[in-house]
């Protein structure tokens, strides 16, 4: 008989994991929109982050009821909220999918996962520490993935146009802005009241540069469905599941399960839309990917040092 504490670790490996794949799913359909149907990013952006964050939103309503609007009677929180909203929530959406419009969805995901190693490089600043040996070689294979990502191994050319790096190195900054910046936030709000809020508004200010009624592209029927998916499921039940996840694996199991993300991105980009994914594209991906392992997987002792240099910043 199964007990308790393995149903439900089950249960959260399950749940990240369905979260991870729709995920990589919603960026390989992303890449759909935009190159196949003339979608553009601006537009999937502003829609997605409205509608996920009243959902959201909503969810949160239901469940605290007028705590939701509590945020804004805090001054701090409520600057704080704001900042999340446009350059976290909203940064970390759009630089992702201007990647995946220059690039495909397969580079763009790689690409992203840099953050947590710019996430240990700031920790590291910030305590006034040197990096472990674990956090060098971390270092080391995220350059070396990506040179092989973006390059093919050649000193001379890119596989990739430059616009496609730009935007798939500035969402790596993005995702660490926006996971370290809101750790008071989520201390004190939650994280479904935070990223709700944070959707919504970043929706509401990009609507001002590009509004949600200004449409390009060409629809369809697998457009329309392509649509609701990237909404319902590549953002709203996407976030649900690992949001739920956490409630049941720890932070380092749901970083690792979530690799599952660019790998799924990867194998739908080319057995769909026939992207050309080399040997040496593959090993930098492994590479990348290889970086979440070794900060994920750490001693006790590495662990405790990760912990008070997130207690530091939180001081500060």
């Amino acid at each position: 008989m199964i007990s308790s504490s393995t149903f439900l670790r089950k249960k959260g490996i399950l749940l990240v994991l369905i979260a991870a794949i729709l995920w990589g799913v919603s960026g390989t359909v992303a890449q759909f929109l935009f190159q196949h149907q003339g979608f553009s990013p601006e537009w999937l952006v502003v829609v997605r982050l409205l509608i996920s964050g009243a959902l959201l939103l909503g969810i949160a309503y239901k469940k605290e009821k007028h705590r939701v609007w509590a945020i804004w009677k805090v001054k701090y929180d409520a600057f704080s909220i704001i900042l999340f909203g446009i350059l976290g929530m909203l940064g970390v959406q759009y630089t992702f999918f201007a990647a995946i419009k220059h690039g495909n969805a397969a580079t763009a995901t790689v690409l992203q996962y840099l953050a947590p190693v710019l996430i240990m490089c700031y920790a590291a600043f910030r305590s006034k520490r040197m990096p472990t040996k674990t956090e060098g070689l971390a270092f080391i294979l995220a350059i070396s993935g990506t040179f092989l990502l973006v390059t093919q191994g050649s000193f001379h050319t890119l596989s990739i146009s430059g616009l496609a790096l730009f935007w798939g190195l500035i969402s790596a900054v993005a995702l660490a802005f926006y996971t370290l910046h809101p750790l008071k936030l989520l201390a004190n709000w939650g994280s479904v009241i935070v990223v709700g809020w944070g959707m919504l508004i970043g929706g509401v200010f990009f609507s001002f540069i590009h509004p949600p009624w200004a449409f390009e592209g060409h629809w369809s029927l697998s457009a329309v469905f392509s649509v609701i998916f990237v909404i319902a499921f590549g953002t709203f039940i996407a976030f649900y599941c690992y949001l739920e996840s956490l409630k049941y694996i720890s932070a380092s199991e749901t970083s690792l399960l979530a690799c599952t993300e660019p790998l799924t991105a990867a194998f739908l980009a080319i057995i769909w839309l026939h992207v050309t994914f080399g040997l040496a594209e593959w090993i930098g991906t492994i590479c990348i990917l290889s970086t979440i392992a070794l900060l994920s997987v750490k001693k006790e002792k590495k662990a405790v040092q990760t912990r008070e240099s997130i207690k530091y910043m939180i001081n500060q």
